[in-house]
């Protein structure tokens, strides 16, 4: 009968290890030092593939420096491959909430990729005279540059999938810009009647907003694609084979395919922060813009019956166990939770970053996660509301038409025929109930019936086109 345990040691003394565990000793006490979460890294698979995509870089550089021998790095290789694939992410368990600077998680990514490697060369788990953890698949390394490299990558990772789904989001926009490019309304400041303009043309914005965002995404992968790995424990190389900065560079570039490069002063960015709070601004950034675009929504689709009730969202399911009927813009309320969740990761962020002392920063773990979870939150909300909201949403044009006809603010189109005192008189007037626009303007004589229809429509709409002056008017 098989053990179902196997003994390792660390500088700390023995510990039993479970014996299928790829696991060993220093993860084992990462388990009993951080219960905190219930979070494990290998829940982040963006992460746990580019630790494997780190180590399996720094075996091949290693190997062409001389300093891992031909057999130790093609194993190595290989098991980190698996890890890369995806196929031990349950070996990845120690909580994403832990002290160390990342020591326990770089550990973790040590022992299982060196006891599958010894899996692969026939050996048991745990016989590390064979294949070690730390001499071999460590080699060169630390925590302080493997860490926060595999943290870059990961992020660059996630923040094009996040991308993505604001590429389509703002697509999802751009449909709707078009399909009610000739609806009319009236638009509003301080929440109060503004001007004409169409519903396409405030989807349209909001389509634009979006598409300014993927920009600002892709200044922050290109500062995540400078790295540290080479700089071991604090940027000066120490245990590292001259060349191996370079050298792993080069092999990172082709199992990632990102444009990663070196750090020119490597004490600097082994300590520096800045790329993870410029990330976290930008994902604030979006955050609050998609969820300013929920607030109009919502509000746009208030009602149905005693609020604006411009905008008809789909809906998604019962709003109230005691009020019948009632329907809630349940999805642009969701997202709206989203951003105030990554609102707080930003002051997350900013704070471990601000914590920082000398030649390193310590709390890399949770700028890492919160980042991470901030990511895919927001994709998931971004899909969702793409697919369950924008995708259906509709307008009540009748009750745009009549809202537009009788609203004051097509008066401000008259300005350049009337002049603003004038228009001002007719806005008065409409608002006490006087008459419709057009009427009262007709009466000033200051502008002809077809001109006026040109520019309101019969039914008080503002036409696409009126933006000249009739070169008549005014002679």
């Amino acid at each position: 009968m098989e053990p179902d345990a196997r003994q390792e040691r660390d500088l700390l003394g023995a510990r039993d290890v479970p014996a299928g565990a790829y696991w060993g000793v220093h993860t084992s006490r990462a388990l009993e030092n951080f219960q905190v979460s219930g979070i494990t890294v290998g829940s982040h698979r963006s992460l746990i593939a580019a630790l494997g995509a780190v180590k399996q870089a720094a075996a091949r550089a290693n190997r062409d420096l001389g300093v891992l021998d031909a057999e130790r790095a093609a194993v190595i290789d290989r098991a980190c491959q698996d890890v890369i694939d995806g196929h031990l992410d349950a070996e990845f368990v120690v909580d994403v909430m832990q002290g160390g600077a990342g020591t326990s998680t770089n550990m973790n990514a040590n022992e299982v990729i060196a006891n599958r490697a010894l899996e692969l060369l026939g050996h048991p788990l745990g016989s590390y005279h064979h294949l070690h953890p730390n001499d071999h698949v460590n080699r060169g390394q630390s925590t302080n540059d493997v860490y926060p490299t595999a943290v870059r990558l990961a992020l660059v990772t996630a923040l094009g999938s996040l991308s993505t789904a604001v590429g389509a989001l703002a697509d999802a926009f751009g449909v709707k810009a078009d399909e009610f490019a000739d609806v009319a309304k009236i638009g509003r400041t301080q929440l109060q009647d503004a001007v004409p303009m169409t519903v396409g043309q405030e989807f349209g914005a909001w389509r634009s907003t979006l598409g300014e965002e993927q920009a600002r995404m892709a200044d922050a992968r290109s500062l995540l694609c400078e790295i540290n790995l080479g700089a071991t424990a604090i940027g000066t190389g120490i245990t590292s084979a001259p060349g191996y900065p370079q050298a792993v560079a080069g092999h990172l570039r082709e199992i990632t395919g990102l444009p990663v490069v070196t750090a020119t002063d490597l004490v600097e960015a082994t300590s520096d922060t800045g790329a993870f709070l410029q990330l976290s601004g930008v994902l604030k950034r979006t955050a609050v813009k998609v969820s300013k675009i929920c607030n109009d929504l919502r509000l746009l689709s208030s009602g149905p019956q005693a609020g604006l009730g411009e905008l008809q969202l789909p809906a998604r399911q019962a709003g109230s166990s005691i009020m019948p009927g009632k329907v809630n813009p349940v999805i642009p309320e969701m997202v709206n939770q989203v951003a105030f969740a990554v609102i707080g990761t930003d002051v997350t962020v900013t704070f471990a970053a601000e914590a920082g002392q000398l030649q390193l920063n310590a709390f890399e773990p949770v700028i890492c996660h919160s980042l991470l979870q901030a990511i895919s939150w927001m994709r998931q909300a971004f899909d969702a509301l793409r697919i369950q909201c924008v995708a259906g949403i509709d307008v009540d044009r009748d009750h745009l038409r009549r809202t537009t006809a009788g609203s004051a603010g097509v008066v401000t189109a008259l300005i350049p025929f009337l002049g603003y005192t004038r228009a001002s008189e007719v806005a008065a007037a409409v608002l006490a109930g006087r008459g419709e626009v057009r009427d009262l303007a007709l009466a000033t004589g200051s502008i002809a019936a077809g001109d006026l229809d040109r520019l309101l429509g019969r039914d008080g709409r503002r036409t696409p086109h009126d933006t000249a002056v009739p070169a008549h008017i005014g002679e």
